[in-house]
């Protein structure tokens, strides 16, 4: 029986930690002479208090919901995949490729060219580790985190020596064909008269990221596959003996994974950037960790805390841009949310089960 009930663990631990790394983040800015009043208000109106701030909001949280997924599958099959990063760098050179070389008529077929390049680029990058996990015993974490680099050296060749135009001195293919240029939120709102900034880089892409999280809650708890994905994640014994194939669920859960992570690159290249440049991903594969954690590997949590880590992207970028507070604190804040969420979890909840377990023998 669980100590504590599941709107406990679920909603009451995350918002204490996110209280606490607020009042140490409040500290901090007051350490270097800020008023940390006026700087969590420059922040809410950076991030939510226009429609352009809320573009770039929900074009942040729609990268950290695909990575954010591509983790809490991994993790339901007690794998830990650090490798969201290099996935997503692959799952950009997906989407170049297709929209470069495949005369796309319009944008609502290469988008969905696009899924399937960047799924399956994302997802042969993850096949590697798993397989050496699977058959070797190499440890996923191990190799994840080297196959970030590894993909980083490959995709900087690829851009440098293969892709780049003629003539060109930055690193980063053409521009898209026009027509895979992908729909604005603006475009898609304007048809109901609903006004939105023309300049927020937020696209179609959201709406496909907000399935994917009603996918992956539909492949965990309403499917057989779902299933064995659980139990193999609780038990790697007990789910053998019944007859549930390691091998098998090693490498769908870290394909899935890796294919997640790399539908990243649909937002950020195809939908933001409309070309491959070398650093698209910018650490959003790294921030899906704290996602996935903070939102306890549930996709309904994944998409709150991607929401909440859109809004720490864009508030501190507000921050760093009309105050002189420097852009390195907006990096402690985000590091101190992780910490309480992830790393000091027992922090709180410890207390919280104690004091649960105490309720619940006065009621008894």
């Amino acid at each position: 029986m669980d100590i504590m009930p599941k709107w406990a663990d679920v909603v009451l631990i995350p918002l204490i930690s996110l209280i606490l790394a607020a009042i140490l983040s409040a500290l901090v800015i007051l350490g270097i002479g800020e008023d940390p009043v006026a700087a969590v208000k420059l922040m809410v109106t950076g991030a939510l208090g226009s429609t352009y701030g809320w573009g770039y909001t929900l074009y942040y949280a729609t990268n950290f919901m695909f990575t954010g997924l591509a983790v809490a599958v991994a993790f339901h099959a007690s794998m830990f995949n650090i490798g969201g990063e290099g996935q997503a760098m692959l799952g950009g050179l997906g989407v170049a490729l297709i929209c470069l070389f495949v005369p796309w008529p319009h944008w609502s077929i290469a988008i969905l060219g696009a899924i399937a390049a960047s799924a399956l680029f994302g997802a042969a990058w993850a096949a590697i580790p798993a397989y050496l996990q699977a058959r070797r015993g190499s440890h996923i974490v191990i190799t994840t985190i080297m196959f970030n680099f590894i993909a980083a050296a490959l995709l900087n060749y690829a851009l440098v020596n293969l892709l780049r135009p003629k003539g060109a001195m930055d690193p980063a293919t053409a521009k898209f064909p026009a027509a895979t240029n992908l729909p604005t939120l603006h475009e898609l709102l304007a048809p109901f008269g609903i006004s939105f900034s023309k300049s927020a880089p937020a696209n179609i892409s959201l709406i496909v990221a907000v399935l994917a999280c009603f996918g992956v809650w539909a492949l965990i708890w309403r499917t057989r596959l779902g299933y064995e994905i659980r139990a193999f994640g609780k038990s790697e014994s007990g789910a053998r003996y019944a007859g549930i194939s390691p091998f098998k669920i090693t490498m769908l859960a870290m394909l899935i994974s890796g294919g997640l992570a790399g539908m990243m690159a649909i937002n950020n290249v195809m939908g933001e950037a409309e070309r491959l440049v070398l650093n698209a991903v910018e650490g959003a594969g790294f921030i899906g960790i704290a996602v996935s954690l903070m939102g306890r590997n549930h996709p309904f949590g994944v998409f709150l805390a991607a929401i909440l880590f859109g809004f720490l992207y864009q508030g501190g970028a507000e921050l760093a841009l009309w105050t002189n507070i420097p852009r390195e604190l907006i990096v402690v804040i985000q590091a101190l949310v992780i910490l309480f969420t992830g790393a000091l979890d027992n922090m709180v909840r410890i207390p919280l089960e104690r004091m649960f377990l105490a309720l619940r023998k006065t009621e008894g």
